[in-house]
């Protein structure tokens, strides 16, 4: 399979000398991986590649971008696709090649994940999943500290955007715990790059949307792994109560900290659906008629959710600890749930909820999910005219409303992850699960979010963000558009890696 039709025309894959770094066996047309490559967790958008890439070693993929930037005189495009979790074809290249990064798995001479002996970091090539990641440090009794919520997905794509989590208050998202990487930049070039070596790359790829490079391995810190934790949900039927503590709990978060939370998100109930889903199947089923008659009342209420770690050395004393936490509290009386559970199956608790939803069909559907950034000053303008105006009027949502803060101090602004200027400011997500043929209602209802935030001001930012001109980038980027423009042309000058994202080469 030397001929292999890529832009207009058939293109030689042994040409010019590249011979010596043949990856013609390694590219498939097999009708079932390009489908594979042209679908994502979204399933909305679909962008069909001329080839896949099934990469055994990291000069894999440096020859496939040598064959598009060198020898090419009409450059194709390239995505890295890992567990496809993005949701709006941002992992896809329309007519041009996606590297499966999966194939790196089945290969032993990958980074794969190495624990460093001394026990300081992990090193992970960027195909792993945190699971995996997870599983191998505990091993050792040791972990990373910054994690997503849902686990099954790889360390180069959420380093591509920030990974964040309740753990992000206190120890910053996964980007702001990195000490090294590899990175194949779009000239062809592998390069090690830290806060130290090539750290215009470091800053450039953590939360640059693929677009200056292909993390093929990442060096984690790790910290003694606790065992269990303490779990805690509360519920509000005052929003301005449930900021006011979150921000109060947020505002401890010192890494070393022992009194700090480790762990702090919020969400909405609200009458359009049952507690008992997969995020609030955490409420005994005997409290469950307590809380739909609440629900009913107020019509949305506001859960925050918080967690203590613990170990054999500290058991005596978390409880007393949480006491003294929720004693601070303003939350309803007699609307307090615990449970105390090991410390990986609190990481890992989506992942019941996926295989239920999996087991009914409900998981390999549309999500015209939206994630968002809210600066603090304007989450109550957001409250009344998003969740009690649109979300309520429109009486349609599905899945999770997440709602909860961040404390910006923990961000590294030299990275190209983009937060709203202010210290704290709240992450909102609309994880919305549709069908195949109502899902434009959820999307029409996350466009009148957006038409709301614009006409009323509000500095809203996009997490994991979709823009479909080039005006819309460069308000999204703000003051750091022309760094982010200048390390395009740094790093990838031929415009050739994550073409799905539409940022330089809008499909």
């Amino acid at each position: 399979m030397s001929m292999i039709k890529i832009s207009s025309k058939p293109l030689d894959v042994h040409h010019k000398g590249m011979k010596a770094l043949d990856i013609a066996a390694k590219l498939s047309v097999d009708p079932s991986a390009i489908e594979a490559a042209s679908r994502d967790f979204g399933h909305i958008v679909k962008a069909i590649p001329k080839a896949v890439l099934h990469p055994s070693t990291p000069q894999d993929i440096v020859a496939l971008i040598k064959l598009s930037y060198h020898y090419s005189s009409v450059p194709f495009g390239i995505a890295a696709k890992g567990h496809g979790h993005s949701v709006r074809g941002q992992a896809m290249a329309n007519n041009g090649v996606v590297i499966d990064m999966k194939s790196m798995k089945k290969h032993p001479n990958g980074t794969g994940i190495r624990v460093s002996t001394d026990g300081l970091y992990v090193d992970v090539g960027g195909e792993q999943l945190w699971i995996d990641v997870l599983n191998k440090t505990l091993e050792h009794g040791l972990a990373p500290v910054s994690w997503t919520d849902y686990l099954y997905l790889t360390v180069g794509g959420t380093l591509s955007n920030a990974g964040i989590s309740g753990q992000t208050f206190r120890y910053g998202p996964q980007i702001s715990n990195v000490l090294e990487m590899d990175v194949i930049t779009g000239k062809a070039d592998l390069m090690t790059c830290s806060p130290k070596k090539n750290s215009e790359l470091f800053h450039a790829v953590l939360g640059g949307l693929g677009q200056f490079g292909i993390v093929t391995r990442a060096r984690i810190p790790l910290e003694q792994a606790p065992k269990r934790v303490k779990w805690i949900r509360v519920l509000y039927s005052d929003f301005s109560s449930f900021t006011r503590d979150q921000e109060l709990l947020i505002s401890r978060n010192g890494q070393k900290d022992k009194n700090a939370l480790d762990y702090l998100e919020g969400s909405l109930l609200m009458d359009q659906g049952s507690p008992n889903n997969w995020r609030s199947s955490f409420f005994p089923h005997s409290d469950h008629s307590r809380i739909i008659s609440l629900i009913t009342k107020h019509r949305i209420i506001y859960c925050l959710e918080v967690v203590k770690h613990y170990d054999y050395e500290t058991e005596n004393t978390v409880d007393k600890q949480m006491k003294q936490i929720l004693q601070s509290l303003s939350y309803m009386p007699g609307f307090m749930f615990q449970k105390d559970v090991g410390y990986e199956e609190f990481l890992n608790r989506v992942r019941s909820g996926e295989l239920k939803l999996d087991s009914q069909g409900l998981w390999e559907v549309p999500h015209p999910w939206l994630n968002l950034f809210i600066p603090k000053s304007q989450i109550f303008d957001f409250n009344n005219g998003v969740f009690r105006g649109i979300v309520l009027e429109r009486n349609i949502t599905t899945g999770p409303v997440l709602v909860y803060p961040m404390n910006r101090q923990k961000w590294d602004d030299r990275m190209s992850a983009v937060i709203p200027d202010e210290e704290i400011f709240y992450t909102v997500g609309f994880l919305h699960s549709g069908g195949f043929n109502d899902w434009e209602a959820f999307e029409n209802q996350n466009k009148e979010i957006m038409r709301f935030c614009k006409k009323s001001g509000i500095m809203v930012k996009q997490y994991l963000p979709h823009y479909s001109t080039e005006d819309e980038w460069v308000h999204h980027f703000g003051s750091k558009w022309k760094v982010f423009r200048r390390r395009k042309h740094q790093f990838d000058p031929r415009m050739l890696l994550s073409p799905g994202q539409g940022i330089f080469n809008n499909n």
